[in-house]
């Protein structure tokens, strides 16, 4: 188990690595590719660099400083996220337990532009299905995704839901779903229902009745991560104190996914105060723990 497992490999979480493994915790890193740095060809505002720099390498620069300091970087998508004794992050692959977790993702994704999903939030369309499963037991529920993400979400809702459609909007699915699944390939075309949603209508006119559809697109982005907690977002934000801190003890957010300028130097800078945040507040765990 680490002391400090970090979601996002970009510049914000690899500064926040820097800072938790100099100070010796176990650092793990979760992360798979680097963003909007990943595509960006020169940068030419960041400090100390005389000439342009393309994105790749400054990444490519950072992962390597922070595993010589002692960093481990698991190339990985994070699925999921819960909490019992400890943090529990789920990945495509595996399940890393930590006491302390740095959100450090980058912005939340835009929804997808299907008529009627912005209406029907909150009244049958969901983003996370552990906050809200619940409440759809023996209903007919959907899962708009095609990827592992869209897995989790549905593995979460198969033992509650009568049934589990994946709707993967015309997309060939990329994850292997198991056969208790429905799968549709189809594009929708429309949400439908009254005060509350009654079903998705597919491009070729057909339709699927549904009391719920969980939103599980391409990779879990960091509202979607920070709901499943119960952490406090404010739009596409995560809501963080002066310490990087959120509303859930432990855990912690850097970087773009907390809203302001989106600029790689506030990134670090956010990854800087996170990692001390979280070394301070081990200490003091830790000094609990050991007093007589």
């Amino acid at each position: 188990m680490a002391d400090v497992v970090i979601l996002g490999r970009g510049p914000a979480g690899i500064s926040t690595a820097l800072y938790t493994a100099r100070a010796g915790l176990d650092t793990l890193v979760i992360g798979r590719g680097g963003g909007s740095l990943l595509k960006t060809d020169k940068i030419e505002n960041y400090y100390g660099f005389a000439e342009p720099v393309p994105g790749k390498t400054l990444l490519e620069n950072g992962v390597a400083q922070a595993r010589r300091v002692g960093a481990e970087i698991v190339e990985d998508e994070v699925v999921g996220i819960a909490f019992d004794s400890r943090f529990a992050v789920s990945t495509a692959s595996g399940l890393f337990r930590a006491p302390f977790v740095v959100l450090a993702t980058g912005s939340s994704r835009r929804a997808p532009k299907i008529p009627g999903l912005a209406e029907f939030e909150g009244r049958g369309v969901s983003y996370c299905a552990v906050c809200d499963g619940f409440f759809y037991r023996r209903k007919n529920v959907a899962v708009l995704g095609a990827g592992d993400y869209a897995l989790h979400e549905a593995a979460e809702l198969l033992p509650l839901a009568a049934k589990v459609t994946v709707l993967t909007d015309g997309e060939e699915p990329r994850a292997k779903f198991p056969p208790e699944l429905a799968v549709e390939k189809k594009k929708i075309g429309a949400l439908f229902g009254g005060e509350k949603l009654a079903g998705v209508r597919l491009a070729d006119g057909s339709e699927l009745e549904t009391a719920g559809l969980f939103v599980a697109l391409g990779v879990a982005g960091s509202t979607d991560l920070a709901r499943k907690l119960g952490v406090q977002t404010k739009g596409p934000a995560v809501v963080v104190d002066e310490d990087r801190r959120t509303n859930v003890p432990g855990f912690y957010a850097a970087g773009d996914c907390t809203g302001g300028l989106m600029q790689i130097s506030k990134a670090v800078a956010d990854g800087a105060i996170a990692g001390t945040s979280v070394v301070k507040a081990f200490r003091a765990q830790s000094a609990v723990r050991s007093a007589p």
